[in-house]
This record gives structure tokens, C-alpha cells and sequence, in this order.
């Protein structure tokens, strides 16, 4: 099978294709990894901290090339496409600097002499399925912290980001074996769970239910992150301009495409009609435009596909009586672009209110108080990120504290990740452990109980 990979702004433009390897060539990737591992760990900490060092050298010597690829591939707005490249960047030296982290720890035995130790050791071959909205950051972020604790990795991206894939793994110039990427699709994914030892995924919710079930399976360990259908909730003390713009840039911000987008947003009491008019303005003054232009901030959703299903949600929601406030309309341009939307009125089992659709798409809602808000946001099993809008920060962080989500931000987009912390949601956002941050080098290593007892003790 060719896995091919088109520009979203021009479907015409083919970025690359290339043979997928099949579960065959995924085996053999494994054994490679398999066969450098041992080698990886062996080198020791300060080789493979300054190997990631040069990794992150290499990417930002190339910065350029990689933010016209980003933009070109996935169509991600410029701006946002060098902001991924320093991350990027900032995620390599992060972890470079993780290959020192404690591995264990030393305890008191509980009788006699001796010691007691526990330490962290690497599972051995790391298998990741990465998503294509952050082609260069997630691939980095989850294999970064893999390696730096001396595993070899395995990636297969998704076929849309197959090129940044490539390309980061290349500049990235680690020995043989240690950072391989697999293209492909559904069949190289399921070989690469089926052969690896430890295994990070992202993606939608049923891959990600079939991927955890297979790992269960197995016995091994897993992390899944499977989207979120976020909330934010503006309060009537807020400052409504603001809330709106953030609340615009979490919405229409490349195209929606991200698992931290907003999607449903709550009015509470008097906030409604001066949001609804605020937000409205701010999505019209964000239209889908090229992703190479500077000013642009909504660049096209991924594919056909992903335009299909948006307007025809958009469609049934407005003929079951839904209001649109703004946009939801195909752009008058080649490529997949959608305008920003925002439908009021929504009936409550619509899909727009249930289901991550990945688009610059969100519901206005409209709640009497601070307690029917909270209930409407954590009414979803998808519990990734939420965002609060208040003047009041005793009231921001009570409801902080009763929101299901996994990261709550107030005044402040719902999109948007720190690096350095863990990430992940609740519910069905997430499952297991949680990425990013020093909380990751624990999911890639097994902790090891070692007894030291003097030469000939009795105990």
C-alpha cells in the first residue's frame, strides 16, 4: 500500500508517498530496535543527553525547512508551525537533561544490615502512534523522554504528517535503530502494538480503545490520549472582550484541530448576549485562509473527509433548528476550508454537543448559574481541557476544583500545553499514565526492587 500525503490548502500538491512496510517490515523495524537497545542504555546518561542535544541542534538549524514542511503538510498557520518548531526544540533539550534524572532510591532494610534499592530500568523498544495536528511536537514528546531514559524507539505517524515524520527522524541522526519510523496505516499500527514493550498513543477515541484493549492483552504498559469535547465557561463578571478573543483563537485556531480546542461554550446568566455577540465578531474577523500567510490564524481542516463531516453536522444541527452566528461555510477558495462557526440553540443530543468533530466548529450554551455551567461541562465522557472566565479568582478556582477535566485554565484559551507538566484528561479523555513533564520518565521505565545483603548474612 502507498501511503500519500497531500497539502490541505492545495490538494493538487502531493507532499510525499512512500510504500508502507506492512506488519513484516513493522517486525523487522522492532528487531532492529531490539538488537540497539542494549547499546543505547549501555552508552550511559551524558552520551545520550548529548545525542538528544544535537537532535535539538539539528531541528533548529533547520527551522526554516521544518515550518514550510509543517505549513505545507498539515496546514498549520505559520505563526503556529514556528511556535511547534521551538517547542519542538525546547522538547529535546528538556529531555536531553531528563537522561540524568534519580532512577531510584535508597531505603532503611527493615531488620539487620544491607541495603534496600529501588530503580528504574527501560522496557527496551518503545512503540508510538502519533496524530498529525502537531506533526513535529508530539512525535518529539513522546519520544524524547523514551530515549532519554535509554529505550529505542519506533514511530508510526499518521500517513497525513508522514513527511515531518521523516524528516525529524533524519535530522534527529541517531545511531541505527534507535529512532525508527514506520509509515503507514491501520495494519503497521496494530504489528507495532503487538511487538513493542511499551507503547504511547494518540489519536481518536476508537483506535484508542482498540489500542489499550491489544496492550491489555499483552500485559504491557500503555498511554492513550483520545481528544476532549471542551468546555469553556464565561462568567458574568468577566471581562467579555477577552473572554471572547481567547475563546475565538481556542475555536478557530488551526481550523479547531487540536484535542485542547474549545467546542462548547458556556454563558452563564447575563454573559450570554454580549458574548454571543462578541464571539460572533471575533470568529468573523478570523477567517480560513492561506496557512502561509503571516496573518492567518484558521488555516484549512486536514481533508475532504474532515470538511464533509463538519458541514454536514453543521447542516443537521441548523435543520433541527440550531442558529448559526457565524460562519460554518466552505470558503470560496481551493482547499479544505471551512469559515469558523458558532451555532446556538443546538438540541442537546446533537452530535455537536456530544462528539469531537476536530473543527473550527463550537455550540454557544447558555446556564443560569455557576452550578448548571459546571454540570453542562462535565456532561461528557471526553474531559480533556476546560477554561474559566472570571474576574473572580475565588470563583475560578472553587470551580477549578469541580470540574472533571484533566487541565482547567482560567482566563486563558482552553488550548495550549506546557511542556514541562503532565498532560492528559479524564474520563474517556485519557488512559494511563500521563505524558510530558518528569511524570513520562516513570511510563517508560519498570521500577525494580534490589536487595544488597553483606557476603555471608543469614538473612
Amino acid at each position: 500500500m502507498t501511503i500519500s500525503s497531500y497539502n490541505p490548502a492545495d490538494p493538487a500538491d502531493l507532499v510525499v508517498a512512500v510504500e508502507a512496510p506492512g506488519a513484516a517490515g513493522v517486525a523487522a523495524a522492532v528487531a532492529r530496535a531490539r538488537a540497539a537497545q542494549p547499546g543505547w542504555l549501555a552508552i550511559g546518561a551524558a552520551a545520550r543527553a548529548a545525542a538528544l542535544g544535537r537532535a535539538a541542534d539539528a531541528v533548529e538549524a533547520n527551522a526554516e525547512e521544518l515550518v514550510a514542511l509543517t505549513v505545507r503538510e498539515v496546514g498549520k498557520p505559520v505563526v503556529e508551525a514556528r511556535g511547534e518548531l521551538a517547542r519542538t526544540v525546547a522538547i529535546w533539550r528538556y529531555y536531553a537533561q531528563a537522561a540524568f534524572a534519580p532512577s531510584g532510591a535508597v531505603h532503611e532494610p527493615a531488620a539487620g544490615e544491607g541495603l534496600l534499592l529501588t530503580r528504574r530500568r527501560p522496557y527496551g523498544v518503545a512503540g508510538l502512534i502519533t496524530p498529525w495536528n502537531f506533526p513535529l511536537a508530539i512525535p518529539t514528546w513522546k519520544a524524547a523522554p523514551a530515549l532519554a531514559v535509554g529505550n529505542t524507539v519506533v514511530l508510526k505517524p499518521a500517513p497525513e504528517a508522514t513527511a515531518c515524520a521523516l524528516r525529524l527522524a533524519e535530522l534527529a541522526g541517531l545511531p541505527e535503530g534507535v529512532l525508527t519510523v514506520v509509515p503507514g496505516g491501520a495494519e503497521e499500527g496494530a504489528a507495532l502494538v503487538a511487538a513493542t514493550d511499551v507503547v504511547s498513543f494518540t489519536g481518536s477515541t476508537g483506535v484508542g480503545r482498540a489500542v489499550v484493549a491489544a496492550t491489555a492483552e499483552r500485559g504491557i504498559p500503555v498511554q492513550a490520549e483520545m481528544g476532549g469535547l471542551n468546555a469553556a465557561l464565561v462568567l458574568p463578571d468577566a471581562d467579555i472582550a477577552q473572554a471572547a478573543a481567547h475563546l475565538a483563537a481556542a475555536i478557530a485556531g488551526y481550523a479547531g484541530q487540536k484535542c485542547t480546542a474549545t467546542s462548547r461554550v458556556i454563558a452563564v446568566g447575563d454573559a450570554y448576549e454580549p458574548l454571543a455577540e462578541a464571539l460572533a465578531k471575533a470568529l468573523a474577523a478570523t477567517p480560513a485562509a492561506d496557512p502561509a500567510r503571516s496573518a492567518t490564524a484558521c488555516g484549512p481542516v486536514i481533508n475532504e473527509a474532515a470538511l464533509d463531516r463538519l458541514t454536514s453536522a453543521i447542516g443537521s444541527a441548523t435543520a433541527a433548528g440550531a442558529t448559526l452566528l457565524a460562519g460554518g461555510r466552505r470558503a470560496e477558495r481551493d482547499g479544505w476550508y471551512l469559515e469558523p462557526a458558532l451555532l446556538e440553540n443546538v438540541p442537546a443530543d446533537h452530535p455537536l454537543r456530544t462528539e469531537e468533530f476536530f473543527g473550527p466548529v463550537a455550540v454557544l450554551l447558555h446556564a443560569a448559574d455557576l452550578d448548571e455551567a459546571i454540570a453542562l461541562a462535565n456532561d461528557t465522557r471526553h474531559s480533556l481541557s476546560t477554561s474559566v472566565h472570571s474576574r473572580d479568582l475565588d470563583v475560578a478556582l472553587a470551580a477549578a476544583d469541580r470540574l472533571d477535566a484533566g487541565m482547567v485554565r482560567v482566563n486563558a484559551p482552553s488550548s495550549g500545553v506546557d511542556f514541562h507538566l503532565p498532560f492528559g484528561g479524564a474520563k474517556a479523555a485519557s488512559y494511563g499514565s500521563r505524558e510530558q513533564g518528569q511524570a513520562v520518565l516513570d511510563f517508560y521505565t519498570a521500577s525494580r526492587t534490589v536487595t544488597l545483603l553483606p557476603a555471608g548474612g543469614t538473612r
